[in-house]
């Protein structure tokens, strides 16, 4: 459930970041006539991303070569989604800006179509990234969980989107993208492991044992004894991450107050 919980909520928040951001846009530069195609690429991002997550997570259930394939390439995903967005991540209200500015300055029809085409794009992006990699779950997860984690998440998502568009800079996005930024990274190596542990079943891993390998891996699978220690890492490592970035701005602010003091003595 927590794996699921933190997909949704970073993905969710890229992609309400990128809805709230491009609507305060619009709004700013009066063309609040653009939001309604806006709203209609975001709807079919959202429909489209649903529809996919289930048709992957039927066809990654059928065989162990498919899920295998299906972990890969979301653990591919993974990182370069959480590399675009380590890189990005602070430039993101400039270039959404820059993006819609080109699109809405056309004239009518090719205006509302080119805002369109944009949110469905950029939240499709997230969409396909989020259906990728919770169909690499749901074949070893309980569905009901991974509907909780992902309500909640979401859930979350919009909060955080919602305080960042009210309150600004009160709300750490760098460190929020640096804190998820170790969870998946971990998550990518979860996603690696049973790709090659299902590859094994497959027998589609050349010049190895397959089948001694397919055993060796269990231990290290999401069910296995090594797998739940790398599930609790996904969640105890972040929050280290968390707890000493907060610790490093309570010394950097208490240094500032002290160095602040002293010149004034």
């Amino acid at each position: 459930m927590y794996a699921t919980l933190m997909i949704t909520f970073r993905e969710g928040l890229e992609a309400f970041l990128i809805v709230a951001l491009s609507a305060a846009f619009l709004r700013q530069t009066g063309r609040p006539q653009l939001l309604a195609p806006l709203r209609g690429g975001v709807a079919l991002a959202v429909a489209g991303s649903i529809v996919l997550g289930i048709v992957l997570s039927r066809v990654g259930a059928l065989t162990p070569a498919t899920e295998g394939w299906l972990a890969a390439a979301a653990a591919f995903l993974v990182i370069s989604c959480t590399v675009h967005m380590l890189r990005h991540g602070r430039r993101m209200k400039a270039e959404i800006g820059a993006r819609l500015d080109s699109a809405s300055t056309r004239s009518g029809f090719a205006a509302a179509l080119a805002v369109f085409a944009f949110a469905a794009l950029m939240v499709g992006r997230e969409g396909v990234e989020t259906a990728t990699m919770l169909a690499a779950l749901a074949a070893s997860a309980d569905s009901r969980d991974m509907f909780v984690g992902g309500a909640i998440g979401v859930l979350c998502a919009v909060a955080m989107a919602w305080a960042w568009t009210r309150y600004g800079r009160r709300v750490n996005l760098s460190r929020f993208f640096q804190v998820t930024a170790a969870f998946m990274v971990l998550f990518s190596v979860q996603l690696v492991i049973y790709a090659f542990h299902e590859f094994s079943e497959a027998d589609l891993l050349p010049g190895l044992d397959n089948q001694w390998w397919h055993v060796a891996s269990e231990p290290y699978g999401p069910e296995g004894v090594y797998g739940h220690w790398l599930t609790y890492g996904l969640v105890l490592i972040p929050g280290a991450f968390l707890v000493a970035g907060w610790l490093g701005d309570r010394f950097g602010a208490r240094q500032a107050v002290d160095a602040t003091g002293s010149s004034r003595a």
